[in-house]
């Protein structure tokens, strides 16, 4: 589907229809089940669980579900057999041993290790020669129009090739690696948004107060939507029935939480409400959608007023306007969103608009700072700064990067993904920056990357490749790790302004597979 933006000229936003509605996440984390967290009793306040109180920023030794698994990585995805046995993966690859292939001989039994590979040195060392002689002649193709990147050894910080790679290029939704790494160094990565309803100053009238969690679920309690972890309308209108004896007359909501408008800069107007993005509120039900178990489904036109509706009806009561809770109000109940790594990963894996836009402001909260897009830029930009991610010359004008305002280096998202896949795991920065690895999307096999690398000139690539894409029009962005067959990591941010997109995003994908084919030596 295509929007337009500011100047009229089509683009076209992730994620967008291109990507199959039913796809499920088959990623690492997808092969791995997460310990189940139970469903918080009604009849009172819930308070968020107990991993909430375990060591800011989530370095050190404190590591929940997967993530205890995954504390070093990067990409060993088909080596390990995990991700590449899974249906979804195996029938789309046209793997021997899946479903759709009966009759093809198993893979044989192997060892598998449920982590990602750690960058480390001790493989055979790439050169930016080899590096040179693997992609030049594909960084050349005339799709690509002008290109802009580099390559780097994270085990090293060698940069092993570069092309105008500190020149500021729009990055598209690969925005959302500069706000997901905000989040991950500012943030404990348990912390997790509420929702509250409190007493309102009249009887009989509750508030429903906006603490940033958008992914809401208006599903019965044990149906899950595209929110995976997401809380339930339903828990927090039985606790607020057994609060006030179900005597509510009247539900106000408080969206003081943003400020600034609703929309971004230099967003179209087609893009709110749209099948990728809604208004930025503070409280809404699953993410602003129409069908809370389908991702691609048209958003609400006022999402918040739409939740606020729901909740009264299902108590019973009618909707007021909007207000300020009372200080010090009495607490009727209150649900909390997943922990902010789980929201990081699903804001990668699907390029989720809105969840770029939360995690934005949330930083700019905790950075003192107005929650809304201004805010929100300005703390990314702060955090990466101060955490040695060079920033001088990125603009942000949104989280989410639907905005073609926005202007970033490849050379700063190298830089991230670099501490991120870093060797040293006892380095603070690098132990907090681990679970970006885990969100970004695996070439043929979960997210925006589960259509591509289907050609046989990129199909190297495929569940060895894990990045972050990035769409406007005229604007393809790829930026992420690859293993390559010496077992070197190497991480990389190409930048594109091909006219083109399938064939623009088509050469992207070649280059990176040409990286994992390479010893680049």
């Amino acid at each position: 589907m295509s929007q337009n933006d500011a100047h009229g000229v089509p683009r076209t936003p992730e994620p967008g229809p291109a990507r199959p509605a039913g796809g499920a996440d088959t990623g690492t984390q997808a092969a791995v089940a997460s310990a189940a967290e139970p469903e918080p009793e009604s009849g009172g306040p819930t308070d968020p669980p107990a991993a909430e109180a375990t060591e800011s920023g989530g370095g050190g030794g404190r590591r929940r579900r997967l993530l205890v698994a995954v504390a070093v990585g990067v990409v060993v995805l088909l080596a390990a057999g995990v991700t590449l046995a899974l249906p979804p993966v195996s029938n789309r690859l046209g793997l021997p041993w899946a479903p759709n292939a009966p009759l093809a001989d198993p893979p044989a039994p192997q060892d598998v290790r449920l982590a990602l590979q750690e960058a480390a040195a001790s493989g055979a060392a790439p050169t930016p020669q080899g590096v040179a002689a693997a992609i030049e002649e594909l960084a050349a193709d005339s799709d690509l129009g002008t290109l802009h990147g580099s390559v780097v050894d994270p085990a090293t910080g060698q940069v092993l090739w570069e092309r105008d790679a500190d020149v500021p290029a729009t990055p598209a939704s690969t925005t959302k690696v500069l706000v997901s790494a905000a989040a991950l160094l500012s943030l404990d990565h348990d912390m997790r948004l509420p929702t509250r309803v409190v007493a309102g100053d009249e009887p009989g009238t509750v508030v429903l107060v906006g603490g940033g969690d958008v992914t809401l679920s208006s599903l019965p309690v044990g149906e899950e939507s595209i929110f995976p972890g997401a809380a339930h309308l339903d828990d927090l209108v039985e606790q607020v029935k057994e609060a006030t004896g179900g005597a509510v007359e009247r539900v106000e909501l408080d969206l003081s939480a943003y400020t600034g408008p609703e929309t971004g800069a230099g967003w179209a107007p087609e893009d709110v409400p749209s099948t990728f993005m809604v208004k930025v509120q503070p409280a809404m039900l699953d993410g602003g959608r129409t069908n809370p178990k389908d991702k691609a489904s048209m958003g609400q036109s006022d999402p918040a007023g739409n939740l606020a509706e729901e909740f009264a009806k299902r108590l019973g009561a009618e909707v007021g306007g909007e207000t300020t809770a009372p200080e010090n109000a009495e607490v009727l109940g209150e649900v909390w969103s997943a922990p902010v790594d789980e929201l990081v990963r699903h804001t990668l894996v699907e390029s989720d608009n809105l969840l770029g836009e939360v995690l934005a402001r949330q930083v700019a909260a905790e950075e003192g700072r107005e929650q809304s897009f201004e805010g929100g830029a300005a703390a990314t930009l702060e955090v990466l700064q101060r955490n040695g991610i060079d920033v001088s010359d990125a603009e942000l004008n949104d989280g989410s990067g639907l905005s073609p305002r926005n202007s970033v280096p490849a050379a700063t998202l190298t830089r991230i993904l670099q501490l991120a896949a870093a060797e040293n795991d006892d380095d603070e920065v690098t132990a907090k920056l681990r679970p970006l690895l885990i969100g970004l999307p695996v070439a043929g096999g979960s997210g925006t990357l589960a259509p591509r690398y289907d050609e046989e000139s990129s199909a190297a690539g495929r569940g060895w490749v894990r990045a972050k894409t990035g769409t406007l029009s005229g604007v393809h962005t790829l930026a992420g790790v690859v293993l390559t067959e010496d077992d070197r990591v190497l991480t990389f941010a190409l930048m594109s302004d091909g006219k083109d997109q399938n064939r623009a995003r088509a050469a992207l994908d070649r280059i990176a597979a040409a990286l994992r084919g390479c010893g680049c030596r």
